[in-house]
């Protein structure tokens, strides 16, 4: 049913538009509750298998669902209804800001990737909070806060934005990531470099302990596929010294490797500058994971993003390292059904191996790789 509404209805209409248009049913049905337990029942079912303790935090599955989707907090029910086991909103920047002009996201429907160019469209972190206190939860669900700058605050000035951001949401947030990646947002990759990452995760694990007193909000970076090997390994390093509790990888890339329409075609000309997700985002992405595993092992989390479609996929990152992993593109062209049919392969080939428990299963082939 899905595919035939996507042939006949979202595929003819503006991205961006289909976007608002799928997220609104998700509310809606979340917002009714005879309807919301009937979906959930049938797309959410539990698998006690995929239990997965990650981060501090217990979750009902290793599969989420990447910031992107909700960027403002409007439907984390919704989302969790469909069976994601932690969904991650934003990204959220200090101030509110449109994004970029319109159009801003494009669908390249043979190589089931998206190319966007949103620029951190958000109604910002006061109001984001301000939703989030007053959110009463249907379904537990694990809350990840992606936070970014604000395009109009210099470079110079970006610890204090990102600081704002972290004193308003991480009360809100079951774990925080500092977003330094998307290409997006101009001179925010800069921040990737070591010498000024550090002083920015320092400042948001400063910011973040002394606003919530209570627990200890656990903190990741969001990093880009577009990294030199060394610099991926420079990054892992310098979580590991700073106690990072994890990394995800990767972000979109700029690039257009891997695109069955090849770059220099006019489809991909007069699509312009944006960040590409999806199916040819998969090698570069699990690259970066099993480099960043081979570097730190257990001793802090990875989230394995980009480029995931099937349950193979998912199942792939985490004999690579990872213990989380998250998706988005795919949904536009999966639908609904994608997360139940995610997690039902998982379960199914955590019993074809030879691994007890999922944590087993974290990082066996790169280890092997290794030995």
């Amino acid at each position: 049913m899905y595919s035939l509404l996507f042939r006949l209805i979202f595929r003819r209409m503006d991205p961006e538009r289909a976007h608002h248009l799928a997220f609104s049913w998700i509310r809606l049905a979340a917002r009714v509750p005879v309807l919301r337990t009937l979906v959930a029942a049938v797309l959410a079912p539990r698998q006690r298998a995929l239990r997965t303790e990650a981060l501090g935090l217990r979750m009902p599955g290793p599969f989420g669902l990447a910031a992107g989707f909700d960027k403002n907090a409007t439907g984390i029910d919704g989302l969790s209804m469909l069976g994601f086991g932690h969904v991650e909103i934003g990204t959220v920047t200090a101030q509110p800001q449109p994004g970029n002009p319109r159009q801003r996201l494009f669908r390249l429907v043979p190589d089931r990737a998206l190319i966007n160019r949103m620029g951190f469209n958000n109604d910002g972190s006061a109001a984001v909070a301000a939703r989030l206190t007053a959110r009463r939860a249907v379904f537990p669900a694990v809350v990840g806060v992606n936070i970014g700058k604000t395009k109009v605050v210099p470079e110079a000035e970006a610890v204090g934005d990102y600081v704002t951001s972290t004193e308003r949401l991480a009360p809100h947030a079951d774990y925080l990531v500092v977003n330094v990646s998307s290409p997006n947002t101009p001179g925010l990759r800069n921040l990737q470099a070591v010498e000024h990452l550090r002083p920015l995760l320092a400042a948001v694990r400063e910011a973040a302990d002394r606003t919530v007193t209570s627990r200890r909000v656990p903190l990741l970076v969001k990093i880009a596929p577009d990294l030199a090997d060394e610099d991926v390994d420079g990054v892992a390093d310098l979580a590991v010294e700073l106690g990072l509790d994890g990394i995800i990888a990767t972000n979109t890339t700029i690039a257009r490797d891997g695109l069955g329409l090849a770059t220099g075609k006019p489809e991909i000309e007069a699509i312009g500058a944006g960040g590409l997700s999806g199916a040819p985002l998969k090698a570069r992405s699990l690259e970066v994971l099993r480099r960043l595993y081979a570097r730190v092992g257990d001793r802090i989390t990875l989230v394995g993003v980009g480029g995931i479609e099937t349950a193979d996929d998912a199942w792939e990152r985490i004999l690579a390292g990872a213990t989380l992993v998250q998706g988005y593109s795919a949904f536009v062209y999966a639908g609904p059904w994608w997360c139940r049919t995610i997690n039902a392969g998982l379960a199914d080939r955590l019993a074809r191996s030879p691994y007890a428990t999922l944590a087993d299963a974290v990082g066996a082939e790169t280890r092997k790789a290794a030995a």
